[in-house]
């Protein structure tokens, strides 16, 4: 059986759900396939417990694709990122530094939202756009390109021919294998430890990072809880530490918790299961090949500071979609795909180069280099043109008067 569409996106995770209803919103006719069906319930067996911070850029997508008036009632606004070093002797705060929004935007620099939850309201605004068809339990297995269209064939046997093949299909991509589009990879040995916590001291609104060694310990504001503040955590160590506080029992992964965050929000509480997640590096040598473009994962993976994974890849579907509405009939073609691949390589190859930088300095060990790390940190934030530049930076805005 042959099924022919504008649009097939292999891969229904966030960013495959995001474009979906991006390319649906606009018009075009979409078919998504993913080898699982997405858990939308936090008690699930398998539910992503991780969360996603979107950074101002990331809403403009988001409003277009009919998922921000969905998204914005659960989500978390996040005024101020605060940075604390605690990489003295002793693991107590040593230099605290606080970036806020105020400083140059009216809007907090994001809004952070469980991942289950982001898949149930995208699937949700996938069935009430009747140009797009959400196939779940279906995997992209065949990959045969032409001059005029992509040939894929499902594992159930099916072939879908298509102008657009977008492959959000993970860092693993099997449609960027099928290209012999390669990859760049960094192991840092690292691990990351994810889960939610409880705690007596509100957030107020504000993210923080804890730097000592092995990679920071991020505190990200959710919604109250049951009455009491809630944070989600991303605890990055090295592998064997990371593995060993996973599987430590709850009062000692809580007393250990409380001991890496300093006791900023007071005494924290378990209030999800625990996570663990490897931490790369990696970027494809190209961002398109024939009939397709790499989105998200596909294209690049970097470790979870500052926010700019999924924003990245939001980055790359608003000039993908800005491509494809300007010349519709050309979608697909190799001038729109050679024109993603030219405008977002270079900006995607940077920001992993510069998180790469940032995960290393916050792994250091050695006492001299901590303290080297503290001065960096001071010295950034107490010049403001290079504190308003490094937020604007952060946030991938081009303008940094």
């Amino acid at each position: 059986m042959r099924i022919s569409t504008e649009i097939l996106i292999s891969g229904g995770g966030v960013a495959g759900l995001t474009a979906a209803a991006a390319f649906g919103s606009a018009g075009f006719e979409v078919i998504c396939v993913d080898p699982s069906p997405p858990v939308t319930s936090a008690e699930a067996e398998g539910a992503d417990l991780r969360t996603t911070a979107f950074l101002q850029p990331s809403v403009k997508v988001l409003q277009e694709a009919g998922l921000w008036s969905r998204l914005l009632p659960y989500a978390a606004p996040l005024q101020i990122m605060r940075i604390i070093d605690a990489g003295g002797v002793d693991p107590v705060p040593r230099v605290i530094k606080e970036f806020d929004a105020s400083e140059i935007s009216d809007l907090p620099f994001g809004w952070n939202l469980p991942n289950w939850l982001l898949r149930r309201e995208m699937v949700a605004r996938l069935a009430e756009l009747p140009n797009v068809r959400f196939l779940p339990g279906l995997a992209t297995t065949r990959l045969l390109t032409r001059e005029a269209e992509a040939l894929v064939t499902l594992s159930d046997g099916q072939k879908i021919a298509a102008k657009l093949l977008i492959a959000a299909d993970g860092r693993d991509s099997p449609m960027r294998e099928a290209l012999g589009i390669s990859v760049k990879t960094t192991r840092y040995g690292q691990k990351a430890v994810v889960f939610a916590l409880r705690h007596p001291i509100p957030h107020h609104n504000v993210s923080t990072e804890i730097h000592r060694s092995g990679g920071p310990f991020t505190l990200v504001p959710l919604p109250d809880r049951d009455g009491s503040p809630c944070s989600a955590v991303v605890w990055m160590e090295t592998g064997p530490e990371a593995q060993r506080l996973a599987a430590l029992p709850v009062a000692e992964f809580e007393a250990a918790a409380n001991l890496r965050s300093c006791g900023i929000l007071g005494e924290l509480h378990l209030a999800s299961p625990r996570s663990l997640w490897p931490i790369i590096s990696q970027v494809a040598d190209r961002m398109s090949g024939e009939r397709t473009a790499l989105l998200a994962e596909a294209a690049h993976v970097l470790p979870p500071i500052g926010a700019q994974g999924l924003n990245m890849s939001l980055a790359d579907l608003a000039c993908l979609l800005d491509l494809a509405q300007a010349d519709r009939a050309g979608l697909g073609s190799p001038a729109m795909l050679d024109a993603y691949h030219r405008s977002r390589h270079l900006d995607v190859t940077a920001r992993v180069t510069g998180i790469d930088a940032l995960n290393r300095a916050s792994m250091m060990q050695g006492q001299g280099l901590r303290d080297l790390r503290a001065g960096a940190l001071n010295a950034a934030y107490s010049l403001a043109p290079l504190r308003k530049t490094l937020m604007k930076a952060g946030l991938g805005l081009r303008n940094a008067d």
